[in-house]
């Protein structure tokens, strides 16, 4: 009897749902040095104790333009990405010793849990990709690895197609695949649910990673953390991060700019201080100059590390690939996007009271942004700029990687998934579900007219954002349409009024009244 009642009890499992694979964006999957000598491993991306040395020591990396691979200084290292729990350890909680602080290190692991209760069961419907978020997006390594996935998943599920859910970069990975292996993607994937991918790039925080790093938190666990320079050092030879750059050749409402104050001899010999402005293709000699001297001390050997061009060249093929790239026949795509974040889009240094003297001297200065609306890291132009036949695109107000944990997002998947019961009256644009209470209607003739009438409310269920205590003091909001057409034998004269009701919310519901009446000579 006891070891009934301390017995926990066992997750609803629904055998019906289709099989969803987790793909998630740059830094979100483990990565796990091992040692080629003796086999040796040790979990380098993310951990706390020694975090910042082992990084430089196991994930510095040189491109090779001969592979398209981005290869650890480190020879005797090689990079790979845990598989268990069918790839949903690498991309669940990236440092599982981290306890205080949790957030910062969470991926997947609030959408894991919520899936677990609609009825998904890991190695059965619910799976998980991580990958060297290091590499290319089109990394044929890579691919080769995602249509075994694709087969072993299909297969596991009992010949079930796949739901595919990407967060950011991981939209780009899937793109490619999609755009490399069309044959494979059309048989294996059902939908694909693309979160916060940067379809067109993230112009403002890509140009700045260039001079001057990334950092993938903020505040106190910094001290924990990569330093922003180490991490600069690794990103300038990942062909991933290039990818991310703004398209030149997408048609921006605002063009992404580069900016520099400099300052300036005039005519008169006064110097005095300009504004100059670089478009996503003029920002690439910059970025040349400016990290021409940039290099690492490894082992006691100084290594340059200038901004390669040799990368820029694979990604030019990568974005063909992506440009090209088409849903088949017979898989639906979906896109969720972030809004209503102050997002980079284009980026400044220097001041008119402080002026770049020397290019090189970027990597030095503070940069400011130029925002526009987006999830804090991903314009939302960009994102929602996937250049593919969508069955829907949803703007959700939600930052970069907390969108995530969205419960409006949760209520999205499901309902595109179809887990748990059925909705069919709920607006995943919207978030509303929409209840219909009352329909009426009459037709009649009177005295040689036709006289429909219609009476119709329904009910629109939301989050309340109404102040409660003021819900006595507000009116229906009433609004009227009365249109009428003249007549003659051909088009006989007709009449028809509507108003609709629009009652205060409360309680998270907004009552809605539709009257109506259409008058016409009967022919």
């Amino acid at each position: 009897m006891w070891l009934k009642l301390i017995k926990k009890p066992q997750p609803y499992i629904d055998p019906n749902l289709d099989p969803v694979l987790l793909v998630p964006g740059i830094a979100g999957s483990i990565l796990t040095a091992v040692d080629d000598q003796n086999g040796k491993e040790e979990r380098v991306w993310v951990r706390i104790l020694g975090a910042d040395y082992k990084f430089r020591t196991k994930l510095w990396s040189r491109f090779d333009p001969s592979t398209g691979k981005s290869v650890s200084l480190d020879p005797s290292t090689s990079i790979k990405v845990p598989e268990g729990r069918y790839g949903l350890q690498a991309i669940d909680v990236l440092d599982p010793d981290m306890i205080i602080g949790r957030e910062c290190v969470s991926y997947y692991h609030d959408m894991i849990v919520e899936m677990i209760k609609w009825g998904f069961q890991e190695g059965k419907t619910l799976f998980g990709f991580g990958y060297d978020f290091r590499q290319s997006n089109r990394l044929q390594e890579t691919m080769d690895r995602l249509a075994a996935k694709l087969e072993s998943v299909y297969n596991a599920s009992g010949g079930k197609k796949i739901n595919i859910i990407s967060h950011s970069m991981g939209g780009l990975l899937i793109k490619c695949f999609m755009g490399l292996h069309s044959d494979i993607f059309q048989k294996y994937v059902k939908n694909w649910i693309a979160i916060a991918a940067p379809f067109r790039g993230a112009p403002g925080y890509i140009a700045s990673t260039f001079l001057n790093g990334m950092s993938f938190v903020d505040g106190w666990e910094q001290n924990f953390f990569i330093s922003k320079w180490s991490m600069h050092q690794l990103l300038i030879e990942c062909p991933s991060i290039y990818e991310l750059m703004a398209c030149p050749h997408f048609h921006w409402q605002h063009t992404p700019l580069l900016e520099i104050w400099k300052e300036k001899e005039g005519c008169d010999g006064i110097p005095r201080t300009i504004l100059e402005s670089y478009r996503p293709r003029d920002c690439i000699d910059i970025f040349k100059e400016a990290l021409s001297g940039n290099s690492v001390d490894y082992n006691g050997e100084t290594i340059p590390l200038p901004f390669n061009l040799e990368i820029l060249k694979w990604v030019k093929e990568t974005q063909k690939v992506l440009s090209h790239a088409k849903v088949p026949s017979g898989v639906k795509f979906y896109n969720i996007y972030g809004i209503n974040l102050e997002t980079p889009h284009s980026v400044c240094y220097g001041s008119d009271e402080i002026p770049v003297t020397n290019i090189q001297d970027l990597r030095f200065f503070q940069p400011t942004y130029v925002c526009v609306d987006g999830d804090g890291t991903v314009p939302a132009e960009s994102a929602k700029a996937d250049g593919l036949h969508a069955e829907a695109r949803v703007a959700v107000p939600g930052e970069h990687r907390g969108i995530l944990c969205e419960p409006h997002v949760f209520r999205i998947l499901k309902h595109w998934l179809r887990a748990g019961d059925a909705d069919p009256f709920y607006n995943p644009i919207n978030d509303y579900v929409i209840l219909p209470t009352a329909f009426e209607m009459e037709s009649h003739h009177e005295k040689g007219l036709q006289v429909t009438s219609l009476k119709e409310e329904w009910e629109i269920i939301s989050k309340d954002q109404d102040d409660p205590d003021d819900v006595a003091n507000r009116k229906p909001v009433v609004s009227s349409i009365s249109v009428s057409q003249g007549g003659n034998k051909q088009t006989p004269r007709s009449e028809a009024h509507a108003t609709v009701v629009v009652h205060p919310q409360n309680e998270g519901k907004q009552h809605v009244e539709l009257n109506a009446i259409s008058v016409s000579v009967d022919a």
